[in-house]
């Protein structure tokens, strides 16, 4: 596929997820939309299709890829879930929470989706039209986030279309932005019982803990190298140098603000301080700053609090130098 070509984008309607689902059979790529942000699909099944997705990316190729999948059935069809794992993912699922746990040696997907970890990371999305695009596939999706690697993620179609135009197939448009507009938290669950959050997100894992808890180990946080996408150094940057935390004073003439409550700006992350709000407003305040002439970008104080914890991981990420 050519620099050149223009990728179709079509309403995610019936016609349209058949149109994807044909796609995704054919080998090609497809970006659909979630209830965190758009994914870039491919079978997962197909070596050259999860091929496709780290070429269109530009994605370094030890970041695994999580495998969306309708339930916990078919979870089953590609890993062990041990302890509270097959639990959450019967009663928790669909939810914007992955699951990373022992693939299954006779595991039908590509290499390239684990990176050649013992591990998969698996998700079933709470997305009308991924659930629909599933249940049209006899096979696993790999998508991770429909931008290129290292850039903002997209909430919209449009930011798909910013960095992913003549790189993908087809661009599936339910006509809104994402809801809760951050990846999925995930979470390791170990072979010990112990829990590990590898990524922040939507999901409050103290409260899912202590809803499912079976052990008295604590949830730890991963030492170990990549076993999930989110968890490099630098990453969801727009591309322009960004200082984080900035009062109303230490702004300069030359700088994007993004505001947060009381501090407003050019753009805002939620002008009443809400967190909600903020986290499904982060990446199109992101793409506005990268759009932006001004060389700087400035962000408000967020919270160290609830979603503010997975707001202020993706910022700092941002604001890391490549």
């Amino acid at each position: 596929m050519s620099g050149k070509y223009a990728t179709e984008t079509i309403l995610a309607d019936r016609h349209g997820i058949a149109r994807a689902a044909e796609v995704l059979r054919e080998g090609g790529l497809v970006a659909v939309p979630t209830e965190t942000v758009y994914g870039l699909a491919a079978r997962a099944d197909s070596d050259e299709a999860v091929a496709r997705i780290y070429e269109a990316k530009g994605r370094p190729s030890f970041n695994p890829l999580i495998v969306h999948v309708r339930n916990g059935a078919q979870a089953r069809d590609y890993a062990e879930l041990p302890h509270n794992a097959g639990i959450i993912a019967d009663h928790y699922w669909p939810a914007p929470l992955t699951l990373v746990v022992p693939r299954k040696p006779d595991a039908r997907l590509a290499a390239a989706v684990t990176a050649g970890l013992d591990t998969v990371a698996l998700r079933s999305p709470n997305h009308p039209v991924m659930q629909a695009l599933l249940a049209e596939c006899a096979f696993p999706l790999a998508a991770p986030s429909a931008n290129r690697s290292g850039f903002v993620s997209p909430t919209s179609a449009a930011h798909v279309a910013a960095t992913l135009d003549g790189r993908i197939d087809l661009i599936l448009d339910d006509g809104r932005p994402c809801k809760e507009g951050l990846e999925s938290t995930i979470l390791a669950i170990r072979a010990d019982g112990r829990w590990e959050e590898l990524r922040p997100g939507p999901v409050d894992l103290d409260r899912l803990h202590r809803y499912y808890r079976d052990s008295a180990l604590p949830i730890g946080e991963a030492k170990g190298g990549i076993e999930a996408p989110g968890q490099l150094a630098s990453h969801y940057a727009p591309g322009k140098p960004m200082r984080l935390n900035i009062s109303s004073g230490e702004v300069a003439p030359d700088d994007f603000v993004i505001g947060f409550g009381a501090i407003s700006g050019d753009s805002t992350l939620s002008a009443r301080g809400d967190l909600s709000e903020a986290a499904a407003r982060l990446y199109a305040c992101l793409h506005e700053g990268a759009r932006s002439e001004k060389p700087r970008i400035a962000v408000a104080p967020v919270p160290e609090e609830g979603i503010g914890i997975a707001i202020n991981d993706r910022l700092r990420r941002a604001a890391t130098p490549t």
